[in-house]
């Protein structure tokens, strides 16, 4: 569970890397990943875009929870219980994504393309395989009906409060799911591009992904138990949510800078 700014602007920038950090996430990864996979045989042009759907379908419903909170919870505070409950699933959800992702890498032998491992795509089942726009969006709308998602909607929506009504919630959550749909939009369609090589240098670049997404799990969540165990850690975190933000979204960017010029090089004949 992140901590929100006070200040406006800064509120308003933070949401919008949150969506784009969100948008990386693990599960998201992995969900995006089997249905570009069922996707690029059958509707080539469809799994480009399954990243995309996903996310706007996902974002639907981040916005609805948003607006329900705003209009139920005016301008009451959030309980102390909430925000520590929402840290302790959010720490632990990451731990295993990290762990179970750092694995996969490691396992990975020399010929096999990584795959990013989720928790919550596995509860999808059969969903996780459609081939139609609207129930990829579906899926992606199912996949927001987690306590993670609709406790970071509460927040913002409660945080949006004290500047006024649902319009400024509804701007905050916009952002939220704007920063989402890049990435996850990107994501797709690198995932794509990916599958369509299936040669060295996909190999390597989806080893590139799998490392930094394990890495950054792992990270926050360390940083996430040590803020809950040491009043010093988190006085020192404190009010630096927006630069730990831009600073993990800078490393994730440069990694997929680095993994999208890896799968753009000529395939070797």
């Amino acid at each position: 569970m992140e901590t929100l700014p006070a200040d406006w602007s800064s509120l308003l920038i933070l949401s919008f890397v949150l969506g784009m950090k969100h948008g990386f996430d693990a599960d998201h990864l992995a969900t995006i990943d089997g249905l570009t996979r069922f996707n690029v045989r059958l509707k080539p042009r469809l799994a480009h875009y399954c990243g995309t759907l996903f996310s706007l379908g996902h974002g639907a419903v981040v916005i609805v929870v948003v607006l329900g909170f705003t209009t139920l919870a005016g301008r009451r505070e959030v309980p102390e219980w909430f925000a520590l409950l929402g840290s302790l699933i959010s720490i632990a959800f990451l731990f295993a994504l990290g762990s179970l992702n750092l694995a996969a890498v490691l396992r990975a032998g020399p010929a096999e393309m990584v795959q990013p491992i989720g928790l919550k795509g596995q509860l999808l089942g059969r969903l996780r395989h459609v081939s139609h726009p609207a129930l990829v969006a579906l899926v992606g709308a199912l996949f927001a009906l987690s306590f993670d998602t609709l406790s970071q909607a509460a927040f913002f929506a409660l945080s949006a409060a004290r500047f006024g009504g649902w319009q400024n919630a509804l701007l905050l959550a916009g952002l939220f799911v704007a920063g989402m749909l890049l990435t996850d939009g990107i994501n797709g369609f690198w995932i794509a591009r990916l599958i369509a090589r299936a040669d060295q240098v996909a190999l390597i670049a989806s080893r590139i992904m799998g490392l930094v997404v394990s890495g950054i799990s792992l990270l926050v969540a360390a940083l996430g138990v040590a803020k809950m165990l040491s009043p010093a850690v988190d006085h020192w975190a404190d009010g630096k949510e927006l630069l730990f933000g831009l600073s993990l979204m800078v490393i994730i960017a440069t990694s997929f800078w680095a993994a999208m010029r890896l799968t753009r090089r000529p395939v070797a004949v």
